[in-house]
């Protein structure tokens, strides 16, 4: 196995995930660009040397995990399936290809045994909604919709946090990912163009993601993406409106039994999800499950997941594991 980017901040999430899973690894190669190669970094007590990530890095793997952006994926993955190897890339890369499944394993696992070499990691805001709503989907449908998210300054990297400590600090940031302060401030994603009225890109990810894994290509979605100064952990505002009659228990029934779920929803004790508290964890966590009073179809509810593990690590290692078991 191999985890091609292993020096940043999923990369190294990567490394962690396959030692606490004890997921099996006969040996494990690191690579990296240039600039990290000769760090060493520890797996299962030994200290493993990251390699420059070259055309010939990939002979003997058999899975590689792909943490390194869209234009290393790009150039990289199809060696590496050249070479015999089975890439699960996390970058946006191959997302929307056709004939490159799109996976989350709890929603849609068969689609992993079609790849063809490839296999894509979605968003990390796609991979914790999809599945606090695929319960949910499956048992009352959806007719639309809406969400708004509230996201860690780690979803875009080492640099992300940086910026949000110099500033912090009262420094002035080395790098930026975004030109509006972050701290104390929420702040948008990039869009593709200057058309006024137009998504972001993470935005329209979303939604073409969404609708990819659930086979919904009509599916109405709108979405909302906001960058919160916080360093760890995603949070979602999600409405949707159902097909079929349903009540509050129902709900907290239907998700109490989906595994990767956790239901934290207690008026009484003023409980329910944070960032803070699906830090580390790879569960998705639900809370805030309500009944729109003035729309008998609608539920809303509060969605959390640490978004380098479950949006990201972990949801590629179990990939790999769906892999290695239907192999077996």
């Amino acid at each position: 196995m191999a985890i091609v980017g292993a020096t940043g901040l999923v990369g190294r999430t990567m490394l962690k995930v396959l030692e606490e899973k004890n997921f099996p690894v006969d040996s494990l190669t690191l690579l990296a660009s240039e600039r990290s190669a000769g760090t060493t970094m520890e797996f299962r007590g030994s200290r493993l040397t990251v390699q420059e990530l070259n055309e010939h890095s990939f002979e003997a793997i058999d899975i590689a995990l792909f943490s390194a952006g869209g234009v290393l994926s790009s150039a990289y993955a199809p060696i590496a399936v050249k070479a015999g190897c089975t890439v699960i890339d996390n970058s946006s890369a191959y997302r929307m290809e056709p004939d490159i499944p799109l996976v989350v394993p709890e929603v849609n696992p068969d689609d992993a045994m079609l790849h063809h070499g490839i296999i894509a990691n979605p968003n990390c805001s796609t991979i914790q909604l999809v599945v606090a709503l695929e319960p949910i989907r499956k048992k009352f449908g959806l007719k639309r919709m809406i969400v708004s998210t509230y996201q860690s300054v780690s979803g875009a990297g080492q640099k992300g946090i940086d910026q949000l400590q110099d500033e912090l600090q009262g420094r002035i940031p080395k790098d930026r990912i975004s030109s509006h302060q972050l701290a104390f401030n929420t702040v948008f994603h990039s869009r593709p163009n200057d058309i006024r009225g137009s998504d972001t890109e993470e935005e329209l990810k979303m939604k073409r993601e969404i609708r990819r894994i659930y086979s919904m290509p009509d599916l109405p979605i709108a979405v909302t993406c906001v960058r919160i100064p916080s360093t760890g952990g995603h949070g979602e505002s999600v409405y949707v409106e159902l097909e079929k009659s349903w009540t509050i228990d129902d709900i907290h029934e239907c998700l109490s039994g989906f595994p990767g779920l956790t239901v934290i929803d207690d008026a009484v004790a003023d409980a329910f999800p944070t960032p803070i508290m699906a830090s580390g964890k790879d569960d998705v966590f639900v809370g805030r499950i309500r009944k729109d009073a003035d729309n008998p179809a609608g539920l809303q509810l509060w969605v959390v997941a640490d978004n380098l593990r479950k949006g990201a690590a972990t949801n590629a290692i179990q990939i790999a594991e769906l892999l290695i078991k239907k192999s077996s």
